[in-house]
């Protein structure tokens, strides 16, 4: 499931970055979506385990983040 969940998010940041028209990336966001939806309703993955594999799958494809945020702070700081 979960390598299924790797190919299609593969496919969304390569046709973003390649400059794919909108309205395929689009619909690739709703498959993908909607997939980790499915997910997390039935407990076959957590919300740790999906945002792991989405920031993996995001390096692969536009390389490493620029920095880490801790989200608590960031809030604070707002």
């Amino acid at each position: 499931m979960l390598s299924e969940l790797r190919k299609m998010l593969h496919d969304v940041f390569v046709a973003r970055a390649t400059g794919a028209l909108h309205p395929k990336i689009t619909r690739s966001h709703g498959y993908v979506d909607g997939y980790m939806r499915a997910l997390l309703e039935t407990g076959m993955a957590s919300k740790d385990e999906l945002l792991a594999l989405v920031g993996e799958e995001r390096a692969i494809v536009s390389g490493p983040a620029t920095m880490t945020l801790d989200v608590a702070t960031d809030i604070a700081a707002a």
